[in-house]
């Protein structure tokens, strides 16, 4: 493991640790985060299907683990603002997380005959 990626792992571990921010033991329901991703506005900067653009990160597929996602919503200093469980509960994250993971891979490039 890289030293770089290695602090930020410990930095979300100890993050983790001193907020009391832990993943739902359930599971997420991908339809009801679509919803909480479109309602809470999500897509306006990272795409309706989690793509990213020039204001939002991309997202999906294969997103971050939930306990990253939970640690950067809630405790954000850049561009995006954090949301407190008061506008975006856990569980809105959790099925957030689930429809991000939801989302299938697009084709390899290879594959359309037109790229090639």
């Amino acid at each position: 493991m890289k030293t770089h990626t290695l602090l930020k792992t410990l930095a979300l571990s100890t993050l983790l640790a001193v907020t009391g921010i832990s993943a739902q033991t359930t599971t997420g329901s991908a339809e009801k985060g679509k919803q909480a991703f479109v309602k809470n506005g999500c897509w306006q900067c990272h795409g309706f299907v989690g793509q990213g653009g020039l204001a939002g990160a991309k997202l999906a597929p294969d997103p971050k683990p939930i306990e990253y996602i939970q640690a950067f919503v809630r405790h954000t200093n850049g561009p995006m603002p954090p949301y407190s469980e008061k506008i975006l509960s856990n569980q809105d994250l959790v099925d957030i997380h689930a429809y991000l993971k939801s989302i299938p891979k697009g084709p390899d490039y290879k594959s359309i005959p037109l790229l090639n």
